[in-house]
């Protein structure tokens, strides 16, 4: 089997895991125990984070985090197979390894006090050597279920690494210490399992992954849906246009690539056929949308929210930062569609096929409204970790007078199972990751790293920017976006930091090439479940996503070499940057279609491959970072670029009006 037909099995195997689960529905004890577990986490929560002090008593962070970790860690047993296909049936083993984990975790909430003020996680007592070790055993176990066999894999070897550091050659040589101090550091202290990611968690993830599954019950992801439609419907290619735009909402609200291709694949690749794309090119839109709505503000997924805590900045500020990036990769994506759809005659959907923009507004305003409460709270209170329960609260109110999408008791029952699902889910591998975490902790190496891979790159940023990015997507094709995530800021961000660069473009430059494998072949899992649905070549498909989303691969570039492009820096600043950078993203997307979007064509027959590059450096000359290339200022690039770029544009122009005029003619 060559490795191609390997890239595609897992593809494909990951693709019908993902479909099962979807259609998985929990009945009798699983489906109670899922909802009553998820009612109570949710319950101290929302006693933790608006220190309601119910009963009279506040937990310790330490003694919350066991909590969550207690509850969800064994619905993962409860909701995860062992092996085989996903089922809604639950084996007499997992019911037990559930109640284990209740017993283990509950005995580190009762001693979370104790533990504290007796330093157990240097010197802890025997029983606490054994309970960490048997958390540990569960926690492993639960990251295979969740994470699959490659994330376990890279946490059950780099969680042993601190007993055989000492042995392990430079740059990866560091302290050893007894496997039976570093189990217990692992699960006691606050800088591993139950470190930042954990933290994340628990302050923020928990609110915006209620908010997400709360509007898509409620009709929120059909109300914005049938406004793409009637706003961008009408126009040419307006199905991949609205796929755009709903797929990348969507995307945002469940922070997962495959669901959102899934679940909003399935109505915008049939009306992309409809209306003329190939099926490859319907797939590759699809999964270009999905994996950048992961990347788009407001929610943009738990990985922003970990950003957040790593950095201990405010998540608005996060949100703030990853605006500009966002809008250049769906202004590119725009771009690619429209011109493909010109350079092809593809017209828009019929009137009758796309609601009215006014009556859309009318019946889903209040959704509008909850985002916009969303968003006040979080910018002018700094409210983050509880904005979300007050939009979550909003919603449900107002949803009880919207008479079509209003949610019945048992709707609300499958809200709170979907949500304990996805929880669980995030829970078992950030408890997994943060060994990793951990790992580097006890170790002393995350210091001593970053300067041996500064010294690697020869003091060279492009070089280390380019080290980093290969790095990332290939950890970004056998792990999760935050587990990729988390590993990369141990191991990588220092690094880049300590070479000059931004901390938090460094940080979002990791996210970014940690998104990229969704659309790039070998694995192209996004890329892949949509030519599924679409029955277009797997492979072929992937190639077309990595055209379309092409943009994602340079757009990371600009904006940790220049941090203008992610709001750090004077206003004026900002705006000229950007408005360099979608002028230079709009010549890119035209040169890999071949077609200058709101222009005309790039001529035709072997001219136009010249035309085609020069438009793409011009673009990249006129986007480029401050400081450029060779010393040159941004402005010496910017003027050099539109000089370039004169050519190719007068070409297209010329041909764009023979267009017309054959079409007048006609």
């Amino acid at each position: 089997m060559t490795e191609q037909d390997s890239a595609k099995d897992r593809g494909s195997s990951a693709l019908e895991a993902e479909r099962m689960v979807e259609r998985m529905t929990f009945s009798g004890a699983a489906r109670w125990v899922i909802i009553v577990f998820t009612l109570i986490a949710i319950g101290f929560a929302i006693n933790q984070l608006f220190n309601l002090r119910l009963g009279g008593y506040s937990l310790l962070e330490g003694m919350y985090l066991y909590v969550l970790a207690a509850l969800f860690l064994s619905l993962t047993f409860i909701t995860f197979r062992a092996w085989g296909p996903p089922s809604s049936k639950v084996p007499w083993y997992d019911w037990l390894l559930a109640l284990a984990t209740l017993v283990v975790a509950g005995y580190f909430v009762v001693t979370a006090g104790a533990s504290l003020d007796g330093g157990w996680e240097y010197a802890p007592p025997d029983n606490a050597i054994w309970a960490s070790i048997a958390l540990y055993v569960l926690i492993l176990e639960g990251t295979r279920r969740a994470g699959g066999l490659v994330l376990f894999a890279i946490v059950f070897v780099f969680s042993l690494y601190p007993t055989f550091a000492e042995h392990v050659p430079d740059p990866l040589n560091g302290f050893t210490q007894p496997f039976t101090d570093v189990i217990p550091f692992f699960m006691i202290s606050s800088e591993a399992s139950f470190g930042i990611p954990m933290k994340a968690f628990g302050n923020l993830v928990i609110g915006f992954i209620l908010f997400g599954a709360v509007l898509q019950f409620t009709g929120g992801g059909k109300f914005f849906n049938n406004l793409a439609m009637s706003l961008v419907g009408g126009y040419r290619g307006g199905a991949a246009k609205v796929s755009i735009f709903a797929s990348g909402f969507m995307g945002s609200m469940s922070g997962s690539v495959i669901s959102n291709v899934l679940t909003t694949g399935a109505v915008s690749i049939p009306a992309m056929k409809k209306t003329g794309f190939s099926s490859r090119y319907a797939a590759a839109t699809e999964a270009c949308a999905s994996t950048g709505g992961v990347l788009m503000p407001p929610i943009m997924g738990a990985t922003a929210f970990v950003i957040a805590s790593w950095l201990s900045r405010p998540y608005v500020e996060i949100m703030l930062a990853a605006a500009i990036p966002s809008l250049l990769y769906f202004f590119g994506l725009f771009v690619q569609v429209d011109s493909y759809s010109a350079r092809r005659g593809l017209k828009g959907l019929p009137k009758a096929d796309r609601p009215a923009v006014l009556q859309t507004l009318r019946e889903g305003w209040l959704y509008i409204a909850v985002f916009g409460l969303l968003i006040f709270l979080m910018v002018a209170f700094r409210w983050e970790t509880t904005a979300p329960f007050y939009a979550v609260a909003l919603l449900l109110v107002v949803n009880q007078f919207n008479r079509n999408d209003r949610v019945s008791w048992d709707g609300f029952l499958n809200i709170i199972v979907s949500v304990g699902r996805t929880l669980s889910e995030l829970v078992a591998v950030l408890l997994g990751i943060g060994m990793i975490v951990g790992a580097f902790q006890a170790t002393g190496l995350t210091g001593p790293l970053a300067n041996e891979l500064v010294f690697m790159a020869g003091n060279s940023v492009p070089m280390l920017l380019l080290m980093g990015a290969v790095t990332s997507f290939i950890f970004g094709m056998g792990m999760t976006v935050t587990a990729c995530y988390i590993f990369l800021a141990v191991v990588l961000a220092p690094a880049l930091v300590q070479a000059g660069l931004n901390e938090l473009a460094v940080h979002l430059f990791i996210l970014y090439w940690g998104m990229v494998s969704f659309i790039t072949p070998p694995v192209a899992l996004g890329a892949f479940a949509a030519a599924s649905m679409a029955g277009a070549n797997a492979f072929k498909t992937g190639f077309e996503a990595m055209r379309l989303g092409g943009v994602i691969y340079f757009v990371p570039f600009f904006f940790v070499l220049n941090p203008a492009l992610i709001g750090q820096g004077p206003a004026l600043e900002v705006i000229t940057v950007l408005i360099c950078a979608l002028i230079g993203v709009w010549f890119i997307s035209s040169a890999l279609q071949g077609y200058v979007s709101f222009v005309g064509p790039l001529h035709t027959g072997p001219v136009t491959l010249v035309m085609r590059f020069v438009l793409f450096f011009a673009g990249l000359l006129i986007a480029a970072p401050a400081g450029g290339v060779a010393g040159l200022s941004h402005l010496a690039l910017t003027l050099a670029g539109f000089v370039i770029a004169m050519l190719p544009m007068a070409v297209a122009w010329r041909a764009g009006q023979l267009e017309k005029t054959g079409a007048v003619q006609a």
